[in-house]
């Protein structure tokens, strides 16, 4: 599974951004697709995931503000990122599962205050 992310960029606090992300290659055994993100000297975390059926999960920091959508049709899932925090600021990755993981390149989402 090859996964191509696009969407980051600098936001002011408070500002959206839309981040999105398409797979090709074994995409019929992709169960789950997400985002996980990596802030500077943090571990990459858990954002929010996606499954084939519409089903959803978030992480608590983001619940209420960030919204998770899956077009399976078009083999892509979409973060809407709305009242983006300073503390949001990390590297944004697309992720999808099949048995194991697969990673996209990564998108810098940056917050200013």
């Amino acid at each position: 599974v090859q996964l191509q992310a696009s969407g980051g960029g600098l936001v002011q606090a408070g500002g959206s951004l839309r981040l999105s992300c398409t797979a090709s290659g074994s995409i019929e055994s992709i169960r789950v697709m997400g985002w996980y993100r990596q802030a500077p000297g943090k571990q990459r975390e858990l954002v929010a995931t996606a499954t084939r059926g519409g089903g959803t999960n978030y992480a608590g920091s983001v619940k209420g503000r960030f919204t998770i959508s899956r077009d399976n049709a078009k083999n892509s899932v979409y973060l809407q990122m709305n009242s983006l925090k300073p503390e949001d600021t990390a590297v944004y990755y697309c992720a999808a599962i099949s048995g194991f993981y697969s990673w996209g390149q990564g998108t810098l989402v940056t917050v200013s205050s």
